[in-house]
């Protein structure tokens, strides 16, 4: 009998074997092969990767299984895997506005910038000589931002719309005249997702959101800022100058969330009065990509530009007097000012600005106003054959019609529209948005939709507003874009050459390793990175039904799933479109937990000294107050002073911040002590995920007491730094937790807090990179991955360690995938220092650590 079963059983392992794929992805992925750790591990003086492993990693956090993921599978097999999952999208038309609109990404563009591993593989500017490049096109995105807004200063880009306005509220908030002003008046025309954002974030600093008609606002309350929208959400123009003069005399900033496309042809809120401009730019050449990522702006008055979030690009002279790119200002703010920094921002979208800002120099001011004459011209025929139909429109308008249906319900005719795949903005039961966009062609289809039931003959555009012009009053007068850029480099190949200059000034992956410790630089994939401009994938409106999005909602089920096992919580959201935007969810997420018990006096946060400088940022805009711990000389936390500290603040502990392994690069062995102390006094622990890469397959955030941590989907899990954002910070959290992850105010994805994005999944159209990545890598790979890590940074540390010395060490003398070189008695003794080392391997191509 057994004989029989082992005959019969060989055939279909023969077959299994030949069906098994050939284009297996791990091996490309990880750098080192069998010599070279066999080599590394001798120097080391273990007898395997897993004596290795098992000294470095502390047995009491160890993952005592493998990982319950799917087995690896090819870089063919995964992609044909990732069109059938994306075939279950269906990619309606979407005339829904709210601030996202479908655009034209010129192909030079998408082919050069978007889709060019020497624009999407660089790294954040910090060193400013190896990223010439990207610095002088962020300065045009600012060049272009400022003259669209007729203010005096941008910085290079936030993350979206709604967070944009928030960072602009708290900046105006930090900057108010009147100390007892604690209120901000948000127009009930900002898009629903701005004004959930701003009320998400204002609500943990005590701060009150007014929302109401600014037509009708008196000022009785005591206001420090006023947000407007223009257009409006639903598409009319209002002039809001007379209620930004208002707003001034009685001592409040004045910030407008402006369309960046209408402000070609409108008056710039610089011209009405506004002291703050905010919005998005994705209309500039970005794909919708189901609502990012994309860049956002922030503009403001000269002199209060020292309080702009975010990094600013400024223009210096190099030693030889030649014209050099820098970041000027707000570089890394919170690493400096902690928890006195006005904004925790960290990774801006520098990417998705440089594709905005090509956008911009390909067109010129002459190629824009072409695109948004084009794009108001057929508003005005839209709305004259639709009041011929005898509908309602109401006036002005930009791009977005509001429709008055009359005696129709709304939702019969969005139905309709949803039959002939189009999707339309449902206002209200007797009114529609219909939100056009350079992109538009199908004219009939879209007015058939407003035909009446019964006639069978096809609606012509009635074109005789054809020429029609913006309303006096409303109409911009001032030039933009003036620079010579904008005017240089009209053809293709003009504009291939200049992107190919700029690469050329910068380095990425495609030159050079860029050992940039927790950043964890990993190979940023074809394979990946394919699917991010797949139609089903780049096309999706944020707001289209879910049932459209089926593809979409079944890859974010099965990444947060799988994203829960490696990290061991019991929910994640995909929603933070950074980690700052992560650690302030899932502070966020802690207070309310404490709230929801009644402990609404639990307002500490314990941070050690050796924390990432967002933290300390993060704990206060959750209305938390800082109070340090200090670390012992070795660089672990010292459990005496945490001790101290949790006995002394255990009535009011909220949480306690902590990084595994800890920034000094060490797996600290009281990691489960340290957790268990803070749970004893009713705390809860946040683990920042930037570490996460000494993790995977190892051990578990979740498992050894952390209750909320959130992970950089852009080191870790391969989504590449973009040249210093996209970023993607998911969290994950324990059980007790999910009832407060972020929710959505357009589509419902939460239960708990309101949205820490502008949209509901965040940066979602990148998720398909992790996606792969974790598909291709299989639960052995992620594992392998994380071992090399902690080889590679070993030999790496033995090797230099006679010559540099290492600054800390864990458990004998290993450390965890990064080290710190110490430097200070070069200084001492020869005058050398860590900037002269960091140049001197910039001038040998390498990209210096930091």
């Amino acid at each position: 009998m057994s004989e029989t079963v082992a005959r019969s059983a060989s055939p279909h392992a023969e077959i299994r074997a030949l069906l098994a794929s050939t284009d297996r992805f791990v091996h490309r992925h990880l750098g080192s092969n069998e010599s070279e750790i066999s080599r590394m591990i001798g120097t080391l003086g273990y007898e395997s990767l897993d004596a290795l492993i098992d000294t470095a990693v502390p047995a009491s956090i160890r993952l005592g299984r493998p990982l319950d993921l799917p087995e690896a599978r090819g870089e063919g097999g995964t992609l044909h895997e990732l069109r059938e999952i994306f075939k279950e999208n269906k990619v309606f038309r979407s005339y829904l506005g709210m601030g996202y609109q479908e655009c034209i990404t010129p192909p030079v563009i998408q082919r050069n910038i978007l889709e060019n591993p020497g624009w999407y593989t660089a790294y954040t500017p910090y060193q400013a000589e190896i990223a010439q490049g990207r610095l002088e096109m962020l300065l045009n995105f600012q060049t272009m931002v400022v003259d669209l807004t007729g203010l005096d200063v941008a910085n290079a880009s936030l993350l979206d719309e709604g967070t944009a306005a928030a960072e602009a509220i708290a900046m105006a908030f930090a900057v108010r005249k009147d100390k007892n002003a604690r209120a901000i008046f948000v127009s009930r025309d900002c898009h629903p997702q701005t004004v959930d954002v701003v009320r998400t974030r204002a609500v943990p600093l005590g701060l009150e959101v007014i929302v109401g008609d600014n037509a009708e606002f008196d000022f009785s309350a005591l206001v420090f800022a006023v947000l407007v929208q223009y257009p409006a959400s639903d598409g009319t123009l209002r002039d809001p100058s007379a209620f930004l003069r208002s707003a001034k005399e009685h001592g409040a900033l004045t910030i407008v969330a402006a369309d960046i496309m209408s402000l070609v042809l409108l008056k710039p809120p610089g011209e009405m009065g506004a002291d703050i401009a905010v919005g998005s730019t994705q209309r500039f050449g970005v794909p919708l990509g189901y609502g990012g990522p994309h860049a956002a702006y922030i503009a403001t008055r000269d002199d209060l530009k020292r309080h702009l979030p975010g990094r600013i690009v400024g223009v210096s002279l190099d030693s030889h007097g030649r014209r050099a790119y820098r970041l000027a200002l707000q570089t890394r703010e919170q690493h400096i000012r902690r928890e006195r920094a006005t904004s925790n921002i960290c990774t801006a979208q520098v990417l998705l600005a440089v594709i905005a800002a090509a956008y911009a120099v390909y067109h010129g001011p002459d190629g824009l106003r072409a695109i948004a004459r084009r794009i108001h011209r057929l508003a005005r025929c839209m709305a004259a054959t639709l009041r011929g139909l005898g509908y309602e429109v109401a006036e002005p308008f930009f791009d977005t019609l509001r429709i008055g249906t009359g005696e129709t319900p709304a939702r019969e005719i969005v139905a309709r529209a949803q039959a002939r795949g189009i999707n339309l903005r449902l206002l209200d039961d007797r009114h529609i948005g219909l939100a056009l966009d350079e992109a538009v062609h199908e004219v009939e289809e879209l007015l058939a939709v407003f035909a009446p039931p019964e006639n069978t003959v096809m609606v012509a555009l009635d074109v005789t507003e054809a020429e029609a012009d913006i309303p006096a009053g409303f109409a911009r007068a001032s030039d933009f874009l003036t620079h010579p850029v904008f005017h240089s480099y009209r053809t293709e190949t003009e504009m291939l050459r200049y992107l190919h200059r700029l690469e050329a000034r910068d380095l990425s992956l495609t030159t050079s390793m860029i050992p940039l410790g927790s950043c964890t630089m990993k190979l940023n994939a074809t394979a990946e990175m394919l699917p991010v401009t797949w139609f089903g994938v780049s096309r999706m409106h944020p707001f289209a039904p879910p049932d459209q999005a089926r593809g979409y909602l079944t890859l974010t089920r099965q990444l947060a799933r799988w994203l829960a096992e490696i990290t061991g919580f019991a929910a994640v959201s995909l929603q933070p479109n950074a980690g700052s935007q992560g650690e302030f969810a899932g502070l966020l997420a802690i207070r309310e937990y404490h709230r929801s018990r009644g402990d609404t006096g639990r307002d500490i946060c314990l941070i050690p000294t050796s924390a990432h400088g967002t933290n300390p940022a993060s704990a206060v805009m959750a209305g938390m107050k800082v109070v340090t711990v200090k670390c012992r000389e070795n660089g672990d936390i010292d459990m005496d002073d945490l001790r101290a500290k949790a006995g002394q603040h255990a009535s009011a502990l909220a949480a306690l911040m902590v990084t595994y392994p800890s920034t000094h690069g060490v797996f600290e062995e009281t990691i489960r002590d340290v957790c268990d102390l803070i749970h004893q006094h009713g705390g809860q622990v946040y683990l920042d995920g930037a570490n996460l890469n000494a993790q995977v397959g190892l051990c578990r955030p979740g498992d050894y007491g952390a209750d909320v941590c959130h992970l950089n989907l852009h080191k870790t899990f391969c989504i590449p730094h973009g040249g210093g954002g996209p970023g993607v910070g998911p969290i994950g959290v324990a059980a007790h937790l999910a009832p407060f992850l972020p929710d959505h105010p357009v589509i419902h994805v939460g239960e708990g807090i309101g949205a820490v994005a502008s949209a509901p999944w965040g940066s979602a159209s990148i998720l398909v990179i992790p996606w792969a990545y974790l598909r291709m890598m299989g639960p052995d790979g992620v594992t392998q991955a994380t071992r090399l890590a902690i080889l590679n940074a070993n030999s790496i540390a033995r090797r230099l360690g006679a010559h540099f010395p290492i600054l800390y060490k864990g458990r004998r003398d290993l450390v965890a995938h990064e080290c710190i070189l110490d430097l200070r008695e070069w200084e001492k003794t020869a005058g050398v220092r860590v900037e002269d080392v960091a140049k001197r391997l910039m001038d040998y191509g390498f990209h210096s650590p930091t």
